[in-house]
């Protein structure tokens, strides 16, 4: 068995999980890549480095590559994600950030992770991506996100004028900041903190949700994601922001945008009792009676 180890860095007050990590690797002889630049920030023993290989890009992610596993919060799964593409690489998150939606097994359950690697006893999740088209590259190689793609204003600048189309026929203008198209696996990330509703992973569905509208009856809009969202943006300044997860162009305003269900899915590894309803209850402390 080989994995892949990712991670944008963790502070030095966490101690040095990476090294359990990959001493718990160890003691099961699985093969191990480490993101390079991983290599460092710690200190780690001669002996153990022998038995790592680095890897920098998506390329160096070879066939035999079972699993990968990320260190951090969630916006490194959202990283990861754009590493592992389309090459049906699973991936595992340990989380060292705060909410955790994806991230979602705990440091205290590292080895508990690795023996349920070892022994095939994890579960895995289906995830849909969002793909953007435009009539000039955007994102280099990865114009796809697993949370969610935005459009949103510059800074101080005004609102700007979103007029919204599906699969051609016109939904809606918004005036607004911005506009957010989520994901279900999105719906508990931005979407959510703008007020819109929570989907289940498994629905075949994208959230429409406005940044802070203009007009206050509008409301977010569940579509099936099975059409092509397409939208031209309004607005005095020449320039405004798409983002796709937390990468963002400016782009001008003149710019062709759609939106569309992604061709390929990414799996996400997770532990049995793991479940989404639980994660729900976990990290929005629902059911919790914080009278006392």
């Amino acid at each position: 068995m080989k994995v892949a180890i990712y991670s944008r860095g963790l502070d030095l007050e966490q101690g040095n999980p990476l090294q359990v990590l990959l001493e718990a690797l160890s003691q099961h002889q699985i093969g191990i890549l480490i993101y390079r630049p991983l290599l460092g920030q710690y200190s780690l023993p001669a002996s153990m480095l022998e038995k790592l290989t680095p890897f920098q890009v998506s390329d160096d992610l070879g066939t035999d590559v079972e699993c990968l596993i990320s260190l951090g919060g969630d916006g490194t799964m959202l990283d990861a994600v754009t590493l592992v593409g389309d090459s049906n690489i699973p991936i595992l998150g340990i989380n060292f950030g705060r909410l955790g939606f994806l991230a979602s097994i705990s440091p205290s359950d590292l080895e508990i992770a690795v023996d349920a690697l070892v022994n095939r006893t994890f579960v895995v999740d289906k995830r849909s991506l969002i793909h953007v088209d435009a009539n000039r590259p955007l994102f280099d190689n990865a114009p796809f996100a697993l949370n969610e793609f935005a459009i949103h204003k510059r800074d101080t600048s005004p609102m700007i004028k979103i007029h919204t189309y599906l699969n051609g026929e016109f939904l809606n203008s918004y005036w607004a900041d911005g506009l957010i198209v989520s994901t279900p696996t999105g719906s508990t990330g931005y979407n959510m903190s703008c007020n819109g509703p929570i989907l289940f992973p498994e629905s075949s569905s994208f959230v429409i949700t406005p940044v802070a509208p203009h007009n206050l009856n509008v409301r977010s809009i569940i579509v099936p994601d099975n059409n092509v969202i397409s939208f031209e943006v309004e607005g005095r300044a020449d320039q405004f922001i798409c983002a796709l997860d937390a990468r963002k162009e400016i782009v001008d305003k003149n710019i062709e945008l759609a939106v569309k269900k992604e061709k390929f899915s990414i799996n996400l590894v997770r532990l049995n009792e793991n479940s989404f309803l639980s994660t729900l209850r976990t990290k929005l402390t629902w059911g919790l009676d914080k009278r006392n």
